[in-house]
């Protein structure tokens, strides 16, 4: 038994977590205080939201590293709204958000899907017209705090049940996207797609067709993040959430999610998320540079990768000795 919980790659993400955390309680007691605790989920909840939506590429065979810039430009774009109509409700913000997000989704999905641009190329360059396109409507200028109205800054401040409206947020995706991979067609053809796509094709799949729902789901959530992340912070400028999509492609990798498609999780991804966030608020705990994070985020990057290529040859290599035994 104990065995089968360890070939789970969650368990073991999760065995890490708690090795994590009892390893830097035992310097700093009041790091597992619940209070601390529940600030520290609430600190992750955007990079969660994130991975969620990069989970569902990445299983489709394809990556979206444009969310940091699509968060940014989302971000931008509704605290510019609201500055011009601060009296506009919070869930006609939201919508815009969530239709501006899935609308830059939408565009790397059509450019991967119609033109058989490969994805990193096509996120990278969008990547970059986005965070122009923010330059361009904002001048290059900040929106801070006193320029938003009180009502767009305090939603996801918002507590519920001794939580905040952010927090809860990340809640609710993941609850979502566990019935939405687990048990609807769209989430096995999410799998079907990226573990054989040739498969995939004689069985009736549009392969560029569930790669693009894929990217429009990771925009949408990227939008809606913009919306959080700006109103949470109360600024929003050009390089806003700058190198953020590294932590959430890691946050996917080493919950499990394969580059190579078809395998992953959303407990994986929730872990992987968690287990980076706990790293940063960690990081000044221990006298750590937070620029550290980057540095850190990498090598998990690479670490996962190889886990996840040695794991592959061994089970290759077990095939290949039944088929022997077999003859």
């Amino acid at each position: 038994m104990i065995r089968l919980l360890f070939k789970s790659r969650e368990a073991i993400l999760g065995a890490a977590i708690l090795v994590l955390v009892a390893a830097i309680a035992s310097r700093f007691p009041a790091f597992v205080a619940p209070s601390n605790l529940a600030n520290v989920f609430n600190d992750t909840a955007p990079l969660i939201i994130l991975a969620l939506g990069q989970m569902v590429v990445i299983l489709t065979r394809c990556i979206d590293l444009s969310v940091a810039a699509n968060l940014a430009l989302t971000g931008m774009a509704v605290a510019m709204l609201n500055t011009v109509m601060p009296g506009l409700p919070i869930p006609f913000i939201l919508l815009v958000a969530l239709c501006l997000g899935a609308l830059m989704g939408l565009v790397n999905g059509l450019l991967v899907w119609k033109l058989d641009i490969p994805p990193i190329v096509v996120t990278l360059g969008t990547m970059t017209i986005y965070r122009g396109i923010i330059f361009v409507i904002s001048g290059g200028e900040w929106i801070n705090a006193h320029e938003m109205s009180d009502t767009f800054k305090a939603f996801p401040r918002a507590a519920l049940f001794g939580l905040p409206v952010l927090s809860w947020i990340a809640i609710a995706v993941a609850a979502g996207f566990a019935v939405l991979v687990g048990r609807t067609p769209l989430g096995r053809t999410f799998f079907a797609v990226g573990g054989n796509p040739h498969a995939a094709v004689y069985t009736g799949i549009d392969v560029g067709r569930a790669q693009c729902a894929a990217y429009v789901l990771s925009g949408a959530l990227a939008g809606l993040t913009g919306y959080l992340w700006v109103a949470r912070y109360a600024v929003a400028y050009v390089d806003i959430a700058a190198g953020f999509e590294l932590e959430v492609v890691a946050a996917c990798v080493i919950g499990g999610i394969s580059i190579a498609g078809g395998i992953g999780s959303v407990g994986g991804a929730l872990l992987g998320a968690l287990f980076l966030g706990i790293v940063k608020n960690a990081l000044p705990v221990i006298h750590i540079s937070p620029f550290w994070q980057l540095a850190i985020s990498g090598s998990a990057i690479i670490i996962a990768v190889a886990f996840n290529a040695t794991s592959s040859r061994t089970k290759g290599r077990v095939i290949l000795k039944k088929a022997e035994h077999a003859l």
